[in-house]
């Protein structure tokens, strides 16, 4: 009896270490980098997603941390009409985020009436500028193509 009741703590402990929220929160690869899209250019947009997979396949994915943040005219590298957007969104299903610009966003919908479309896996920051600023104070390095 004194077997299975270790081996059912053991169990529950090592389950509970397991489904512990701030696993998700251990990752702290040892690269960490943040893109800026703030131009309505197609070839930056490439560049920029190559960029990304680039540090990947060297780094490790899991090495590297990758975000891409995009506001003003680069909004439009994250929306679902974007020539890029079947890679933006094959890209964040393999561990590249993507982060739209919010006052970008609600400037795009006050001169048109309509909110952009986002592609799958895209989320909103309230200001792009911002999020890039704070992901630098977590020690990510900056790129601009």
């Amino acid at each position: 009896m004194n077997k299975f009741l270790t081996l059912a703590c053991a169990g529950v402990m090592a389950l509970t270490v397991w489904a512990s929220p701030a696993r998700a929160g251990d990752f702290d690869p040892e690269h960490k980098v943040v893109i800026q899209v703030s131009e309505n250019d197609p070839q930056t947009w490439k560049i920029a997603l190559n960029n990304a997979v680039n540090m990947q396949k060297d780094y490790g994915m899991d090495n590297v941390a990758v975000e891409v943040v995009a506001y003003g005219p680069g909004l439009g590298i994250l929306t679902a009409k974007s020539p890029e957007a079947a890679r933006v969104v094959s890209l964040s299903k393999q561990d590249i985020h993507f982060t739209a610009c919010g006052n970008t966003m609600k400037k795009v919908e006050r001169k048109t009436g309509k909110a952009p479309v986002l592609s799958e896996g895209v989320s909103v920051t309230p200001a792009g500028v911002v999020r890039i600023i704070e992901l630098q104070e977590q020690g990510y390095a900056y790129i601009r193509p």
